[in-house]
Protein backbone atom coordinates (compact mmCIF):
# COMPACT_ATOMS: atom_id res chain seq x y z
CA UNK A 1 0.00 0.00 0.00
CA UNK A 2 1.31 3.32 -0.71
CA UNK A 3 1.95 6.70 1.47
CA UNK A 4 0.81 9.46 0.85
CA UNK A 5 1.42 13.26 2.94
CA UNK A 6 -1.88 15.33 2.77
CA UNK A 7 -0.24 18.61 3.05
CA UNK A 8 -2.21 21.95 4.01
CA UNK A 9 -0.97 25.16 4.47
CA UNK A 10 -3.42 26.99 7.03
CA UNK A 11 -3.78 30.49 8.68
CA UNK A 12 -6.31 31.94 11.00
CA UNK A 13 -9.07 34.05 9.19
CA UNK A 14 -7.59 36.92 11.17
CA UNK A 15 -5.24 38.05 13.99
CA UNK A 16 -8.01 38.34 16.34
CA UNK A 17 -9.25 34.44 15.27
CA UNK A 18 -5.71 33.21 16.87
CA UNK A 19 -7.78 31.57 20.04
CA UNK A 20 -10.47 29.76 17.73
CA UNK A 21 -7.75 28.57 15.28
CA UNK A 22 -5.40 27.27 18.41
CA UNK A 23 -8.48 25.72 20.02
CA UNK A 24 -10.57 24.08 16.82
CA UNK A 25 -7.54 23.54 14.25
CA UNK A 26 -4.43 22.96 16.50
CA UNK A 27 -6.63 21.62 19.94
CA UNK A 28 -9.08 19.38 18.19
CA UNK A 29 -9.12 19.25 14.10
CA UNK A 30 -5.08 17.52 13.94
CA UNK A 31 -6.30 14.96 16.39
CA UNK A 32 -10.17 14.70 15.15
CA UNK A 33 -8.42 13.12 11.26
CA UNK A 34 -5.51 11.33 12.95
CA UNK A 35 -8.02 9.22 13.96
CA UNK A 36 -9.11 8.32 10.46
CA UNK A 37 -8.96 4.56 9.61
CA UNK A 38 -5.36 4.35 7.33
CA UNK A 39 -4.01 7.74 9.24
CA UNK A 40 -0.75 6.97 10.33
CA UNK A 41 -0.08 10.54 11.86
CA UNK A 42 -1.06 13.88 11.90
CA UNK A 43 0.65 16.83 12.81
CA UNK A 44 0.83 20.58 13.14
CA UNK A 45 3.74 22.64 12.43
CA UNK A 46 3.93 26.46 13.55
CA UNK A 47 6.70 28.56 11.10
CA UNK A 48 9.94 29.01 13.20
CA UNK A 49 11.06 31.19 10.64
CA UNK A 50 12.67 31.43 6.59
CA UNK A 51 14.70 29.19 4.86
CA UNK A 52 17.06 30.90 2.59
CA UNK A 53 15.22 34.16 2.44
CA UNK A 54 12.32 32.15 0.40
CA UNK A 55 8.66 33.55 0.72
CA UNK A 56 6.72 31.58 3.11
CA UNK A 57 3.06 31.16 2.27
CA UNK A 58 1.96 29.85 5.45
CA UNK A 59 2.36 30.58 9.31
CA UNK A 60 1.17 26.64 9.88
CA UNK A 61 2.01 23.43 7.80
CA UNK A 62 -0.42 20.70 8.76
CA UNK A 63 0.56 17.03 7.83
CA UNK A 64 -1.62 14.07 8.06
CA UNK A 65 -0.01 10.72 6.63
CA UNK A 66 -2.28 8.60 5.03
CA UNK A 67 -1.50 4.06 3.40
CA UNK A 68 -4.16 4.16 0.50
CA UNK A 69 -3.86 2.65 -2.76
CA UNK A 70 -4.57 5.98 -4.54
CA UNK A 71 -4.53 9.81 -3.80
CA UNK A 72 -7.92 9.55 -4.44
CA UNK A 73 -8.72 6.59 -2.19
CA UNK A 74 -6.94 8.45 0.34
CA UNK A 75 -9.37 11.60 0.06
CA UNK A 76 -12.35 9.55 -0.28
CA UNK A 77 -11.54 7.84 3.37
CA UNK A 78 -10.99 11.21 5.07
CA UNK A 79 -14.44 12.82 3.36
CA UNK A 80 -16.37 9.54 4.41
CA UNK A 81 -14.93 10.07 7.71
CA UNK A 82 -15.11 13.59 8.43
CA UNK A 83 -18.89 13.29 7.27
CA UNK A 84 -19.58 10.74 10.17
CA UNK A 85 -21.24 12.39 13.12
CA UNK A 86 -19.88 9.62 15.56
CA UNK A 87 -16.49 8.71 14.02
CA UNK A 88 -14.93 8.56 17.55
CA UNK A 89 -15.57 9.66 21.14
CA UNK A 90 -14.31 13.10 20.66
CA UNK A 91 -15.91 14.00 17.30
CA UNK A 92 -19.69 15.98 19.26
CA UNK A 93 -16.79 18.06 20.89
CA UNK A 94 -15.19 18.91 18.25
CA UNK A 95 -18.54 19.52 15.95
CA UNK A 96 -19.76 22.05 18.95
CA UNK A 97 -16.70 23.80 18.68
CA UNK A 98 -16.94 24.68 15.71
CA UNK A 99 -20.62 25.69 16.08
CA UNK A 100 -19.96 27.73 18.86
CA UNK A 101 -16.79 29.47 17.24
CA UNK A 102 -19.64 29.91 14.12
CA UNK A 103 -17.40 27.96 11.41
CA UNK A 104 -14.24 26.93 10.48
CA UNK A 105 -11.71 29.27 12.18
CA UNK A 106 -9.32 29.28 9.74
CA UNK A 107 -8.19 30.16 5.88
CA UNK A 108 -6.80 27.62 3.49
CA UNK A 109 -3.72 28.90 1.59
CA UNK A 110 -2.86 25.64 -0.17
CA UNK A 111 -3.50 21.68 -0.02
CA UNK A 112 -2.50 18.55 -1.95
CA UNK A 113 -1.77 14.99 -1.54
CA UNK A 114 1.77 13.65 -2.35
CA UNK A 115 3.21 10.52 -2.43
CA UNK A 116 6.12 8.90 -0.52
CA UNK A 117 8.60 8.13 -3.05
CA UNK A 118 11.91 8.08 -0.60
CA UNK A 119 12.33 8.38 2.84
CA UNK A 120 16.14 8.12 4.89
CA UNK A 121 16.69 8.21 8.43
CA UNK A 122 18.96 10.67 9.81
CA UNK A 123 20.91 9.76 13.14
CA UNK A 124 18.50 10.74 15.70
CA UNK A 125 15.57 8.31 14.24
Amino acid sequence: MARFVLIGLCEPLSPGDQSAFDEWFIGQHIEDTAHCPHVVRGSVFKLGGPHLDIETPSDYLSLYEIEADSYEEAETILNEWQSLEDAWAGRQNHRETGERLGGVPMQIRGAGFYELIQSYDGPKA
